[in-house]
Order: C-alpha cells, then structure tokens, then sequence
C-alpha cells in the first residue's frame, strides 16, 4: 500500500516529526555525556525537508526577564503558503568564566535554537544530560520562569495526538510537562487514563 501524501502543513510537519532521528552526535568531556546541537538536528532536518517542499528558518531576539538578558529563538516551518512555529527563551549567564561576551551569545544562541527546533518537530531531551546540566552553577529561579513561559499551549491537532497517546498506553505527566493544557482538554485526559485503566 503506497504512504499517504501529507497535504496540509500540520500533516507534513506530523510526518516529519514521526521520521527525524536527530542523533546525540557530539560529546561533552567535562560532563562525560552525548548531545545534539542545533547543527545536528538541522542537518538531519534537510532531507525531510526536501521531501515534503518545506523550508525553515530561525529568528532570534534580545529580552529581559526579570533581572535576566534572554535569548528568543523562533523555528518556523513554512510550505510556501502556511507556517507554523515553536518558540524557545535561554537565559544569558554573563558571570560564566572562561567565555568571552560574543562566545556567551553564541552559546545561549546555540541553545535556545536547539531548543526551538526541539519544540517544533518533538524531540525529546528529557533524558539528555544537556539539558539538565548546570555544570556547578544556575538559577533555578530564572529557569522556571522561562521554563514556564516557553512552554507551548496544546492545539485540538496535539490535544487530538495526546489523546491517542494515553489510549496507546502513555503517560499523562509526559504530556503536562511539554505543553500547557486548558482546564477542559486536562478533565478530558483524565477521563482517558481512567478508561485505559
């Protein structure tokens, strides 16, 4: 049986988010663990995006949260007439030593498109030691406003996915923890891990 053609924006970004293996590639000496960079995940990216005529970029901008310099980052796929974007905010840590200003900015860059690409196409680095790593240092404080603040709120397209997922046997808390979910979308997940059960 020949594969159905994504016709939509939202189906061809669901089938690349189902076929992208975007590999830990690099490693950290000092925290002794594999990670993927932005690079990594783009170059896995390009033949996925040949394949179903996409294309995608990646904004940046400066902001203040709190006492805190941010990076945004912005992923945008785009099909010539549709887009769809996923957002990501790293914080700037300009007591870091052993980095000059322009390495401090191009590594929270690094990050915060790493991390918009992530949001975008659902790859998950729960698990990778990158992501939870302060290396000694942090603001917790700080991390859990952006944390809080880039997390996206769920569509009826990914509440309609999440759904599925719970009925397959997933697990509600991985899903609270990727998106925010309105009041009405919660009660009805529940329902859903109540009915597996």
């Amino acid at each position: 049986m020949a594969e159905k053609q994504p016709k939509t924006l939202n189906d061809k970004l669901c089938a690349i988010q189902v076929k992208l293996k975007a590999k830990k590639d690099k490693w950290n000496a000092f925290g002794k663990y594999n990670y993927r960079s932005a690079e990594g995940i783009l170059e896995s990216l390009k033949p996925h995006l040949d394949t179903y005529d996409c294309s995608l970029t990646i904004t940046e901008d400066l902001g203040v949260i709190g006492d805190s310099t941010v990076m945004f980052s912005t992923a945008t796929l785009s099909d010539g007439k549709d887009e769809l974007k996923a957002n990501a905010i790293v914080g700037i840590d300009f007591e870091q030593r052993g980095m000059n200003v322009p390495q401090k900015f191009g590594s929270a860059s690094s990050y915060a498109k790493k991390y918009a690409l992530g949001n975008l196409f659902l790859i998950d680095d729960t698990a990778d030691s990158d992501a939870t790593n302060e290396h000694g240092k942090g603001n917790a404080k700080v991390a859990a406003k952006i944390k809080a603040v880039t997390k996206p709120t769920m569509s009826k397209e990914q509440f309609d996915k999440a759904k599925a997922y719970i009925e397959s046997g997933g697990d509600l808390s991985a899903i609270e923890t990727k998106y925010k979910i309105n009041t009405q979308h919660l009660v009805d997940l529940k329902k859903a891990v109540a009915d597996v059960k």
